[in-house]
């Protein structure tokens, strides 16, 4: 994915487009303590429950010169689910949902990457859930770059993509007395990630 300093208000599209931008070139670690994977599904057709996975590792390869050639790779704890409520984490565990025992990890690893404009770029790849894999888009926004109080290069971004979460084979619901079903079939996943260059 191209990663890339957001040009302010006083500058043109032109300039950011052309900037030298080299100097983000590298390998990157997400740092997990400062950054958040989440995602959010209605409920109960009335009302939207979020939730977040707080147990990952990801990795990032930034191309500051040909954002074509970054990469990314993400491997998600699924026991690690926590929507707030202990007794729903629960049943998110199971065979009606994520089934955690027999596969313990989700994962996305991007394909090809392209920049959309002078500040968002979408990053394309396989994300794998439940042993079925299927191609998702995500279009990121970069917040900025910057040296930490220990020394250290990072950067920061945000993102999003809905999917339908039936395509993967997480397909349970029930129907509500007054129509409709209890759990809506999209899912928004939001990506707020803090990674630092580690090469």
């Amino acid at each position: 994915m191209g990663i890339f300093n957001r040009r302010s208000e006083t500058t043109s599209t032109a300039a950011s487009a052309t900037e030298d931008l080299s100097h983000l070139t590298g390998a990157y670690t997400i740092d997990t303590t400062h950054s958040e994977i989440g995602f959010a599904v209605r409920h109960a057709m009335v009302t939207t429950v979020r939730g977040q996975f707080s147990e990952y590792e990801g990795k990032l390869h930034l191309d500051g010169s040909d954002p074509t050639r970054s990469t990314a790779e993400v491997v998600i704890k699924v026991a690690s689910i926590d929507t707030n409520q202990e007794q729903r984490d629960g049943h998110l565990r199971t065979g009606d949902f994520f089934d955690a025992e027999t596969y313990p990890e989700i994962t996305f690893r991007s394909t090809s990457a392209q920049q959309i404009d002078a500040e968002t770029y979408r990053l394309t790849g396989d994300l794998t859930i439940k042993g079925t894999s299927k191609p998702v888009s995500i279009d990121f926004t970069f917040n900025g770059s910057a040296k930490d109080l220990y020394g250290n290069e990072r950067v920061g971004f945000e993102g999003s993509a809905t999917i339908n979460r039936t395509d993967w084979g997480l397909s349970y619901n029930a129907a509500l007395e007054t129509g409709g079903v209890l759990i809506g079939e999209k899912v928004k996943l939001t990506f707020d990630i803090s990674a630092v260059k580690s090469a």
